[in-house]
């Protein structure tokens, strides 16, 4: 009879112990060091591209410089940003510039103006590395 009531206490305890395991979440909020600096060269339409910087702050602020390559246009905004759900996406607010970049380990992925990866010839030039 203790076998029984031991077996049965055991597999309630193992039971326990992996549905926690399975509620542990991994995103990139959690589980990255995304703070910092970010920098690359995107495609621009009119012109042979555009360097940008972003720093992203532990209190959610960010500051974007663009400066156009063949032009001598710099624009500038600070801000917050916000993540979605799953951790994985940000959102800088209330800015001109596109808004939405999927954190990766070491860089961001800038996505469409809908939040959707860009896709295309030049897909692969969306990426901005973290700079040490």
């Amino acid at each position: 009879m203790k076998k029984i009531i031991y077996v049965i206490l055991l597999s309630i305890g193992i039971g326990a112990c992996s549905s926690t395991a399975a509620k542990t979440v991994d995103n990139s909020k959690i589980s990255l060091d995304w703070k910092g600096n970010y920098a690359g060269l995107i495609p621009a339409a009119d012109g042979s591209g555009i360097n940008v910087q972003i720093t992203l702050r532990a209190d959610e602020s960010f500051t974007i410089v663009y400066n156009y390559v063949d032009r001598q246009n710099i624009a500038t905004e600070s801000g917050t940003f916000s993540w979605d759900k799953a951790g994985n996406i940000i959102t800088l607010k209330n800015t001109a510039f596109p808004p939405y970049y999927r954190v990766g380990e070491n860089h961001l992925l800038q996505l469409d103006m809908k939040g959707k990866k860009i896709t295309g010839n030049f897909a692969d030039q969306y990426v901005l590395k973290k700079m040490n």
